[in-house]
């Protein structure tokens, strides 16, 4: 997720998507972002499992800088010769630079826990994103938590742990990994909480994909490795699957209020169960749907909270 939770108000995915708090929605366009959310869930599902399926057999730089590098060039193909260079202006470089940074990880992380664990599994985790997100903004931003809020998110690391399963032999790996891909995609939602406000949804998605690619260059020297041209068009597709995404996440936010699309991102844990099956034959546990189920009620109820705290503070001035 993939900042799939860039934005506090909607649900991290790969938090990839670039934030759009600026941008003013439409809200009698409910239905047609509700889609839009839907298509960006199964982009998403996609990319993780192509993700998953080149992590096996090429090294873990090979296979992020390539997903960057070609979301990057096909923006750079849109968006260039509309915007021109100016698409790059902006008032908070180093923020952008950080989020950059940020992501990098994030992603790293991400993909790693898919090639050690099962799909829907990583990304239940990933899930618990927004609880890691208001978590961080009450301790360090000192924001206030009510006994509801501490419920909520009580139970949603309850789901989690139960998700991650661990006992004698402790947390898996992969699930480590899931875990840190989670509280950075946290982290970074409150780092960024602002950024939306003085930058364009194009700014802030060339800045994103240009200091991801940046970043992800480093991994190449932990190994390339010779790919056929099978496996060029599965890197390929991984990037644009992953920027087709981004696209529709971003759409559906400015189509509709984040209240109303962003419990529909949940349909990704769907396709990746789905996906997980038929590829690798990974049977879901009662484990991880009773946590994914825990996981999900306790975001959707998070979200809903925190939505009807802000009106009533609004009412309230």
């Amino acid at each position: 997720m993939n900042d799939t939770a860039a934005q506090t108000s909607s649900l991290p995915g790969q938090a990839e998507p670039a934030p759009t708090a600026a941008v003013a929605r439409n809200e009698g366009n409910v239905p047609l972002g509700i889609i839009c959310m839907i298509l960006a869930t199964v982009a998403f599902a996609a990319t993780h499992a192509v993700s998953k399926w080149l992590i096996a057999n090429y090294p873990i730089g090979q296979v992020m800088f390539s997903r960057s590098l070609v979301g990057l060039v096909v923006a750079g193909a849109i968006l260039l010769p509309i915007h021109g260079f100016g698409v790059y202006g902006t008032k908070q470089p180093q923020n952008h630079i950080m989020r950059g940074l940020s992501q990098s990880l994030s992603q790293t992380f991400s993909v790693l826990a898919f090639g050690l664990m099962p799909l829907a599994g990583a990304i239940a985790i990933n899930f618990s994103a927004p609880l890691w997100s208001a978590l961080v903004a009450i301790v360090f931003l000192k924001e206030k938590a009510g006994l509801v809020r501490w419920l909520v998110l009580l139970c949603g690391f309850t789901g989690v742990l139960i998700v991650t399963n661990p006992g004698a032999d402790t947390l898996t790996l992969g699930a480590i990994f899931a875990l840190l891909n989670a509280i950075m995609l946290g982290t970074v939602t409150v780092a960024v909480r602002g950024m939306a406000s003085t930058e364009s949804p194009q700014t802030l998605l060339i800045w994103q994909l240009t200091t991801v690619t940046f970043f992800h260059a480093f991994l190449l020297f932990f190994g390339v490795k010779w790919a056929p041209p099978q496996d060029l068009a599965l890197f390929a597709l991984g990037g644009i699957t992953n920027l087709i995404g981004q696209y529709f996440w971003t759409k559906a936010l400015v189509l509709a209020p984040a209240t109303a699309v962003s419990p529909f991102f949940y349909f990704m844990l769907v396709w990746a169960t789905v996906i997980g099956y038929l590829v690798w034959g990974e049977v879901p546990t009662s484990g991880l749907l009773a946590g994914s189920a825990i996981v999900i009620a306790s975001g959707l109820f998070l979200l809903w909270h925190e939505a009807r705290r802000r009106r009533r503070a609004k009412a309230t001035a």
